[in-house]
C-alpha cells in the first residue's frame, strides 16, 4: 500500500468546509450557552422563542450532519476492502469515548461550582437544584449513578445521549449508505415507539428516564446523519422542491401564529388533547421534550429545510462577521463543555447577587467572549502544534466532516 493509500483510504471526492455547518453550529452553542443562565434578557432572542424547538434540537441534527459527513466514508465498500470494517468503527467509538469523559468531568466541575457557592455564600439551595439532591442526601446511590450516566444533572445532560447515539453510529451508517430509506423507517418507527410504551434508558437512583431520551432523539440525529452521507456525495438527501419548501416555510408561519396569536394556541392544543383522548401517541399530540414529540421534531426539520434551501444563508455563514461563530463551530466540544461551565458559574453569581439586575445584561456577553476566546485559543494552539515547514492543506483538502472529528 503506498503512503497515500494509508493518509487517505476513501476513495471518494473531498470537499472544502462548508461554513454553514460551522456557522449554526456555533450559533446553536452560543444560544445553549444563554439559555444555561436563566433570568437574562437575551432568552427572548434565542430560537426557542420562535418555535417549538430549541438549540438541543438544532444541536443534535447538526452533530448528525457533522457525523455523517466525518465518518461515512469509511464505510464505503471500496474502504472496508482496503482497511477493515474496525478502522471505520473504531473513530466513532473514540469519539464516543471521549464524549463520555467530557461527561463526567462537567459533572464533577457543576457538583464542585454548586457546592462552592452554597459555602461560599450561604446559598443551601444550591445542593437541592439541577438534581443535586440525590448527591448530599443519597450519595452512594448517586455516585454509582453518574458514572453509569443512569443520574444526570440538570445543563449538564447533552452529552449521553450523543455518545450512545456514536456508540451505534457505525450500525446506522452502514444502513444508511445501503438503504436510506429503509433507516428512515426504522428509525420513524422506533420514535413512535418510544412514545406509545414510553421506551427510555433508565435512571438511578432518581426513578424515570433519560432527559435527553436516546430511544426518541435518535430521529432527529438519524435525519441529520443521512444528510451529512449525502453531502459527502456532493448531493442532498431530501431533494430542493418548491412545493416542500412552500409547506416547510408555512409551517414555521403556523407555529409562530400557535404560539403568539391570541387564542389559535389555545384551540390547536385543545384539538390535540381531544386526539389524544382517542388514543393517538402523546409524542403526536404534544410538545413534550424528552420524547421529541412531533410539533417540536417537524420544527426543526422545517426550519433545517428551509435554510438550506437558501443560498443567502451560505453567504451569510460565509461572511466576516460570521467568523467568530465558525470558530466556535470548528471547536464545538471545547466550546460547548466550556460554555456550560461558566454558565454554571453565572447561576450562582446571579443567585448570590439577585438584586444587581445588571448581572443579566452584562455576565451573558462576557460568557459568550469566552467561549470565542478559548475557541481562538484552541485554534493558536492547534497552529502551534504543525512541524516546523509542514506543507499548508488547503480547505479542499479535508471535507468538513473529517475535520469536525479532528477537533
Amino acid at each position: 500500500m503506498s503512503h497515500s493509500e494509508r493518509r487517505d483510504p476513501v476513495s471518494v471526492p473531498k470537499r472544502a468546509r462548508d461554513p454553514r455547518i460551522d456557522a449554526f453550529r456555533g450559533l446553536a452553542l452560543v444560544m445553549i450557552f444563554i439559555d444555561h443562565v436563566p433570568g437574562n434578557p437575551f432568552e427572548y432572542l434565542t430560537i426557542r422563542n420562535l418555535g417549538f424547538s430549541d438549540a438541543a434540537e438544532s444541536f443534535f441534527i447538526l452533530s448528525g450532519i457533522a457525523a455523517g459527513l466525518a465518518y461515512s466514508g469509511r464505510f464505503l465498500p471500496e474502504a472496508r476492502a482496503k482497511t477493515g470494517l474496525w478502522s471505520a468503527v473504531q473513530p466513532m467509538w473514540s469519539r464516543a469515548w471521549v464524549l463520555y469523559l467530557m461527561q463526567i468531568f462537567m459533572t464533577l466541575w457543576a457538583i464542585a461550582i454548586f457546592s462552592f457557592g452554597a459555602q461560599a455564600f450561604d446559598l443551601p439551595q444550591m445542593l437541592t437544584i439541577i438534581n443535586l439532591r440525590q448527591v448530599f442526601e443519597n450519595t452512594e446511590q448517586a455516585l454509582l449513578g453518574i458514572p453509569l450516566l443512569t443520574h444526570q444533572l440538570g445543563y449538564v445532560n447533552i452529552l449521553p445521549a450523543y455518545s450512545v447515539l456514536l456508540f451505534i453510529g457505525p450500525a446506522l451508517i452502514l444502513l444508511g449508505l445501503r438503504h436510506p430509506m429503509l433507516l428512515v423507517g426504522l428509525s420513524a418507527a422506533v420514535w413512535l415507539a418510544a412514545g406509545i410504551w414510553r421506551l427510555n434508558l433508565p435512571n438511578f437512583p432518581n426513578e424515570g428516564g433519560w432527559f435527553f431520551n436516546p430511544v426518541a432523539w435518535q430521529a432527529v440525529f438519524v435525519a441529520g446523519l443521512l444528510t451529512g452521507i449525502y453531502l459527502r456525495k456532493g448531493e442532498r438527501f431530501v431533494p430542493r422542491n418548491p412545493y416542500l419548501f412552500a409547506a416547510a416555510l408555512g409551517y414555521l408561519v403556523l407555529v409562530v401564529a400557535w404560539r403568539y396569536l391570541p387564542g389559535l394556541g389555545e384551540v390547536l392544543n385543545h384539538q390535540m388533547a381531544r386526539l389524544g383522548a382517542l388514543g393517538v401517541p402523546f409524542n403526536v399530540v404534544s410538545h413534550d421534550k424528552t420524547y421529541l414529540a412531533l410539533p417540536r421534531f417537524l420544527h426543526v426539520l422545517a426550519m433545517f429545510y428551509v435554510l438550506s434551501c437558501l443560498p443567502v444563508v451560505t453567504r451569510i455563514a460565509a461572511h466576516a462577521l460570521a467568523a467568530p461563530l465558525r470558530l466556535m463551530g470548528r471547536q464545538g466540544l471545547l466550546v460547548f463543555v466550556s460554555g456550560t461551565l461558566l454558565a454554571l458559574v453565572f447561576q450562582v453569581i446571579m443567585t448570590n447577587w439577585e438584586q444587581a439586575g445588571w448581572l443579566a445584561w452584562v455576565l451573558p456577553p462576557l460568557g459568550v467572549a469566552g467561549m470565542i476566546a478559548i475557541a481562538w485559543v484552541a485554534e493558536w494552539q492547534k497552529a502551534l502544534r504543525k512541524p516546523k515547514g509542514a506543507p499548508v492543506v488547503l480547505p479542499a483538502r479535508r471535507s468538513a466532516g473529517e475535520a469536525m472529528a479532528a477537533e
